[in-house]
């Protein structure tokens, strides 16, 4: 019987494979997977732009290099815009895009509904834009909406009613996205069944699991509790309940933010460098990995939180330390991958290697500088993770270092850099403004490098986080290293590099949309090679997601059930409250 998705098949040609995928660009063989991963991706670089200029605004304003555009009051607006938009909205958006790019060219077949598949797309699209007028009617007085309560939208702080009913709407909106390619997925096992899972289809599944355990926390904290608390149903809620409800979620969606970069660093990257996949089995193993450790480690967050019991605080501080391994086995496998396309230019020598690689591909260049950056960002990480060297850093500016050099770069770059790549097959255009595309890279890391190297430093000599008056005139800030002028002045300078380079990749991709679709061949080679070691050699148990969700399920029971049990019996709408009647 045929299936629906068959319409979407290119004609034969009398040409293997290969040359078939050489002679059409994905736009030509997928034209709905095209339209959404378009879709999908123009809303998440109007993120991108919009959080971007939040972003600067934010720097100058707290460094005190200028601060005419806001007064502090409406400092937490833009900060919840600038979080939200880019921590969510940006990296999301891109997700939903590259993956169903990712499940059409992987599975060889198109999505089974276009309907359905625009019908989640409008969703997400629909509660981005509440979420974002809640956020931004803070700033007009006239407008009675308000949603300063920062990213990490907990009680006590409380937003309008449109904002939670925004972010419940996109989160149903993922849900459906993520059961979009189970379902192409399973239409694709009806004709393979003894074939192993394509592995840009295995990290996808692996990713959307862990999504679906992840969002059940966040789920619970905006349905069940702060919707109606801010609609006036409910009276109060238990402020450590939503804590903990929110960093269920909040950290697991560091590595959601990271999965689609580890998507490209795995797949698309080896090939950029001229070679191939080192291990294919490696790179399964590490997205089970990540689906299994990434949601039981959500206490760290919370080491300050007198109610969490230490016990629990520990299990997440071990899972957090465990998280190291899926990170270290990508540095291998991933420059080893690398290494072996340098080699295949003609690189020699121990480390000469480095500069056979294409490093005026803006491609190959945003991922392997944002894999630079990421390295960095996982050894501050592990002072984030540890109990007791954590209260060294807890709310300073050490921490939005941190995650600037993880989703701020690991993330963000390597989101623009594979977008130089992928967005010509997509829209079936050649990429435009190459020389701006070729320098962007290079100002985001060197922009990041400032900024973050300064807020680690001002970090350690206690400057706080999540203010707008950090100045603080009756206290003297100790730095390690340099003076507090000198890491303002940094702060400012790379957060102009940053906002310049976001611009410049918003130039490049506005350019290329706008761009006549020419009638020649386009300048990017859409074929993937094979790994250097395939599926082949590695066990079938791999492929089990089943079992790994299973095992992540029970992980996540150890982790949360009775610690949430306990808050829940102490009251949850009254704080505080004997679990009976006395």
């Amino acid at each position: 019987m045929a299936h629906p998705h068959r319409s979407e098949q290119p004609q034969a040609y009398e040409a293997d494979e290969t040359s078939l995928k050489d002679r059409l660009a994905f736009i030509d063989r997928y034209p709905n997977a095209a339209r959404i991963t378009r879709l999908c991706m123009g809303v998440s670089f109007t993120a991108l732009t919009i959080g971007a200029l939040l972003g600067i605004v934010q720097a100058l304003h707290r460094t005190n290099v200028f601060r005419g555009v806001i007064s502090s009051a409406d400092y937490y607006s833009v900060l919840t815009g600038h979080g939200v938009l880019l921590a969510l909205f940006f990296t999301i958006f891109f997700l939903t895009g590259i993956f169903t790019w990712g499940t059409s060219r992987s599975l060889g077949m198109g999505l089974p509904s276009p309907g359905f598949s625009l019908g989640w797309f409008l969703l997400m699209l629909s509660g981005a834009v509440m979420t974002a007028t809640a956020i931004f009617g803070g700033l007009v007085g006239q407008i009675p909406f308000s949603a300063d309560v920062l990213y990490t939208f907990y009680a006590p702080l409380q937003a309008h009613p449109l904002f939670y009913a925004g972010l419940a709407a996109w989160l149903v909106g993922t849900w459906l996205a993520g059961a979009d390619w189970i379902r192409t997925y399973y239409h694709w096992r009806q004709d393979n069944p003894n074939e192993r899972i394509p592995l840009q289809m295995f990290m996808i599944m692996t990713t959307m699991l862990m999504w679906y355990i992840a969002t059940l926390g966040v789920a619970v904290e905006v349905l069940v509790f702060l919707l109606p608390l801010s609609l006036g149903l409910i009276d109060s809620v238990d402020p450590l309940l939503t804590r903990t409800l929110f960093w269920f979620f909040g950290h697991p969606v560091v590595y959601f933010w990271l999965m689609p970069a580890y998507f490209a660093w795995y797949t698309v990257l080896p090939k950029l460098s001229g070679g191939r996949l080192f291990s294919d089995p490696l790179a399964r193993v590490v997205f089970i990995l990540f689906l299994i450790l990434s949601t039981p480690v959500g206490f760290h967050h919370q080491y300050a939180d007198p109610g969490v019991p230490e016990g629990f605080k520990f299990i997440a501080m071990t899972n957090t330390m465990f998280l190291l391994l899926p990170s270290f086995l990508t540095a291998f496998t991933v420059v080893a991958s690398m290494e072996y396309g340098a080699r295949q230019r003609g690189g020699t020598g121990y480390l000469r290697w480095l500069k056979a690689l294409p490093w005026g591909n803006p491609a190959f260049a945003g991922c392997a500088l944002a894999g630079m950056m990421f390295a960095a960002g996982g050894f501050s990480g592990i002072i984030n993770a540890g109990m007791n060297i954590n209260s060294l850093i807890h709310n300073t500016l050490w921490v939005p270092g941190h995650f600037h050099l993880t989703v701020g770069t690991a993330s963000a770059l390597t989101m623009m850099a594979i977008s130089y790549w992928l967005y010509p097959q997509i829209t079936g255009k050649r990429l435009q403004f190459y020389g701006v595309a070729q320098i962007q890279p290079y100002i985001w890391f060197i922009g990041m490098g400032l900024m973050s190297n300064a807020m680690h430093r001002a970090g350690l000599a206690g400057v706080p986080r999540r203010t707008a008056e950090p100045q603080y005139q009756q206290f003297d800030f100790a730095p390690v290293l340099g003076s507090m002028p000198e890491m303002r002045l940094q702060i400012a300078i790379g957060g102009t590099l940053l906002t310049l380079g976001a611009l410049m990749f918003v130039l490049v991709m506005v350019g290329t949309w706008l761009a006549e679709r020419g009638r020649g061949r386009l300048r990017v080679d859409s074929h993937l090679p094979e790994p250097i070691s395939g599926p082949s050699d590695s066990p079938r148990v791999l492929d089990n997601v089943k079992l790994w969700f299973l095992i992540a399920v029970v992980l996540v029971a150890i982790a949360y059930g009775f610690p949430i049990y306990s808050m829940v019996a102490d009251g949850a709408f009254n704080p505080a409250a004997p679990p009976f009647p006395v």
